[in-house]
């Protein structure tokens, strides 16, 4: 009776620690949102003045409470980026008691390459990709053809282009895990490059907008971060042997 009532009182304590974690990461963003709101205006036209750079072209918005809506998914998704650290370690308080110590040590490096991996790809989309995106579809104008570009569709697009390629960008990691953790072989994934590079291209077709120039430029960031992760997991591989 009192093994089973220990257990009942363990996964209480577990609830307790879970439900702990998760409020605190939630108060996390609720802290930070209203302050990062405030300064959302400037971080739009930082923002705008990337994306946009030499070219003389203004965005428009088609109704009154467009750029507003804007803003307030802007400061949402700063202030998930700037929490993430504060919240990766929330997490990992309540995990790292079950692991054992090579697994909090190889968790831990994950993390933090993941989350530097993220940001890489998430950078190099809107200081590279995305100016580049912009100037290919400006090049299509001519005395009778005027671009006319809405604020909403460039931010959202640059949005989700850079979440797009920071998940891309965590391609080597997660080639190496899987070859570290045994649950693939090297060798499989090396056989598999084929049906790599058409779910990539699926993948890409389905992330970013149908244009060519968009879908290539996922596509080849990718593949050649497959091909990394695939060297790393050689390397580890001859070490090991």
């Amino acid at each position: 009776m009192s093994n089973i009532e220990d257990k009942d009182e363990s996964i209480i304590e577990h609830i307790e620690a879970f439900r702990g974690m998760l409020l605190k990461c939630i108060a996390s963003l609720g802290i930070f949102f209203i302050p990062i709101f405030l300064i959302s205006p400037k971080c739009l036209n930082i923002l705008i003045k990337i994306l946009i750079k030499d070219n003389n072209i203004a965005l428009n918005y088609f109704s009154p409470i467009e750029v507003f809506l804007l803003q307030i998914k802007l400061a949402f998704v700063v202030d998930i980026i700037l929490c993430f650290p504060y919240m990766a370690r929330q997490v990992w308080k309540f995990f790292a008691p079950a692991l054992y110590e090579n697994e909090r040590k190889f968790i831990k490096s994950i993390v933090f390459l993941s989350t530097l991996l993220f940001l890489i790809g998430s950078l190099f989309c809107l200081f590279v990709i995305l100016p580049l995106v912009i100037n290919f579809g400006l090049s299509f104008s001519a005395s009778n053809i005027n671009p006319l570009l809405g604020i909403s569709n460039i931010i959202n697009l640059s949005l989700w282009m850079s979440l797009a390629f920071g998940l891309t960008f965590q391609m080597p990691l997660v080639v190496y895990s899987l070859v570290k953790s045994g649950f693939v072989e090297y060798e499989t994934f090396k056989n598999m490059r084929p049906y790599v590079i058409v779910g990539i291209l699926v993948v890409a077709g389905i992330l970013t907008p149908p244009d060519i120039l968009s879908q290539i430029s996922l596509f080849l960031p990718a593949y050649l971060l497959f091909e990394l992760g695939l060297l790393f997991s050689k390397v580890k591989k001859e070490k090991n042997e």
